[in-house]
């Protein structure tokens, strides 16, 4: 887990007490559940003013029992949307290439589904009119908690020093809503978030 020495002990312990119980929760679903609420979760999404104006999009495969990703991937996609896809590096810093389709993801470390194609450099993400962030949980201030590698960090920590600003938009269960997300001074606020029962939008 990437460490920030600029937070508190106790916002650390809080979000990794957080993660765990969302986690868990995200367990007890089957896989016909994540499916179904990926579907609704891609018409939902595509209906935002923030994805349906985009031209480019920086998005993630979803993996696991993570709100799926791959109904909305290849809706953008029909759409002639550019969607651009992270790679891994190893030092934890997101790489991006083209989707070109599921049949060209590969497998990659972590459970990971990567574009096979041309790697364009971290900086690509600059071109995204929107980003899809991944996430466990955000709450009625638009703070998200992430899962904690630091990557998504370093991409928002990127857009902020090119003076960049698309929107970030994270997408979620019901659940995972929450009354505060404990947040450190490198975290950044979303934009949207996009659940089964709908959209919502916080104040910047």
């Amino acid at each position: 887990m990437n460490t920030d020495k600029s937070g508190s002990a106790p916002e650390t312990s809080a979000k990794s007490s957080l993660r765990r119980e969302l986690l868990a929760m995200r367990a007890l679903l089957t896989e016909e559940d994540v499916d179904r609420t990926a579907a609704v979760l891609a018409g939902s999404a595509l209906r935002l003013p923030e994805l349906a104006e985009a031209r480019t999009v920086a998005a993630y495969v979803s993996v696991g029992r993570e709100p799926g990703t791959r109904h909305l991937l290849e809706a953008l996609r029909d759409r002639g949307v550019r969607v651009l896809l992270p790679v891994l590096l190893a030092d934890n810093d997101l790489d991006w290439a083209v989707y070109e389709g599921r049949e060209h993801l590969v497998r990659a470390g972590r459970g990971l589904l990567e574009p096979d194609g041309p790697r364009l450099g971290p900086a690509a993400v600059l071109e995204a009119d929107a980003v899809l962030l991944p996430g466990l949980a955000v709450d009625g201030t638009g703070m998200r908690l992430g899962r904690g590698g630091g990557s998504y960090d370093r991409v928002l920590s990127r857009l902020t020093a090119a003076g960049a600003h698309p929107p970030l938009v994270v997408l979620l269960y019901g659940n995972e809503v929450v009354a505060r997300v404990p947040s450190e001074p490198h975290d950044h606020p979303v934009d949207a978030v996009v659940t089964p029962s709908g959209a919502r939008r916080f104040a910047s």
